[in-house]
């Protein structure tokens, strides 16, 4: 009768302006107490239902308004009754045997196949930051690494329960999975929160809580190819956390910083080096020995007239290329050292013939553009 229903708050023990929050934690707290599987009185599979009831309920905020609004009779039948859950999983299997007498029969075994096995999930990938220095980044490294990764259990090879102690039918929807609700007219079925749709309770492996998985440090050995940059992914299938149910592992992700240098600058696949010449270099030309990541020394001819900020152009010294092969170029921007008067009175005692000289040359040079124009 409905007069014999307890509301639904007074079930959960929470008041009606409860949040969704206060209303799963209280469904929580009874549910471990009373649940069937821990508590053997006789009387808690009943509150367990009137619980379970009780939550589908009010964890639903379109059914927890229609509830405060009409309270129990939201939820009756067109003759003033209620479905049980009971009934309404006889119903629905009165209308899979109409169906079947259609020539429907595998829809419903793909239906039941689909409650009874769990869709395989693939591991959760994992990411490590590598620090590389820029010679490393140009001839690439081995690097080796203490990763933590989850694995199938042994245990239980990676079920998450102990198949000695088989499994049982669950109570809560009577081992089809599902529950079902009257809303008006309209039967909700929803996914038994007990079993999780499996339809059996099983008992949770010892060694890994139900997870199915347990940690496991692996060193794990990755080859850094010459040319990597910063931002580079490097990929090992596999080596990610381990799948469920049967899926298969997450993969590994390098992720790489190369540090910054004390001579170099990196740009793509080019470098930067930047190098000094005197005012006489600068304006008949020189040769210099510069340094390379190889660890060779390669000679450059600098052609005369440079001026300060131009750049004189290596090919095939600078970076390995990730894609295409080859090497990008090596850069040498230019900087003239011009020293101030000083310089000349502190080693040569007297600035005044550097002076003149100076400006000598200083009449023999043509008169400059004062004004230079915006590159575009």
């Amino acid at each position: 009768m409905q007069s014999s229903k307890r509301d639904y708050y007074e079930v959960l023990g929470v008041p009606r302006n409860a949040t969704q929050e206060e209303i799963k934690k209280a469904y929580r707290r009874l549910a471990r107490k009373y649940h069937p599987d821990f508590n053997k009185d006789p009387d808690a599979q009943e509150k367990f239902k009137e619980i379970n009831e009780a939550y589908q309920v009010l964890s639903d905020p379109e059914k927890r308004k229609l509830y405060d609004q009409y309270g129990h009779s939201a939820f009756q039948t067109a003759s003033g009754g209620e479905y049980s859950q009971q009934a309404w999983g006889d119903l629905f299997e009165t209308i899979e045997d109409l169906f079947r007498g259609f020539g429907f029969e595998e829809v419903f075994e793909r239906r039941g196949r689909r409650r009874s096995q769990r869709r395989p999930i693939k591991g959760e990938d994992i990411y490590y930051t590598v620090e590389l220095t820029l010679e490393e980044a140009y001839s690439g490294k081995v690097v080796s690494l203490s990763v933590v990764r989850d694995v199938p259990c042994p245990a239980c090879e990676g079920l998450g329960y102990d198949k000695d102690k088989g499994e049982r039918t669950c109570p809560t929807c009577g081992g089809r999975g599902s529950i079902y609700q009257r809303q008006f007219f309209i039967s909700i079925s929803q996914t038994c929160p007990t079993c999780g749709g499996e339809g059996v309770i099983r008992e949770p492996c010892g060694r890994c809580g139900g997870k199915g998985t347990v940690p496991e440090r692996e060193e794990v050995k990755v080859r850094m190819p010459p040319g990597v940059d910063n931002g580079s992914r490097v990929l090992v299938e596999g080596k990610g956390h381990a799948g469920l149910y049967g899926g298969p592992p997450g993969d590994l992700y390098l992720l790489v910083k190369v540090l910054p240098h004390r001579l170099f600058e990196r740009r793509g696949d080019n470098l930067y080096l930047d190098i000094n010449l005197k005012l006489t270099e600068a304006v008949m030309g020189t040769e210099l020995e510069v340094p390379t990541l190889s660890g060779e020394k390669i000679k450059v001819k600098v052609p005369a007239g440079v001026k300060e900020g131009d750049t004189v152009r290596v090919e095939g010294k600078g970076m390995p290329r990730l894609r295409g092969g080859g090497f990008g170029d090596l850069f040498l921007r230019v900087h003239i050292d011009i020293p101030k008067l000083g310089f000349w009175e502190k080693h040569f005692g007297d600035g005044k013939k550097v002076k003149q000289l100076l400006e000598e040359l200083d009449k023999l040079l043509p008169e400059p553009t004062r004004l230079r124009a915006r590159q575009p």
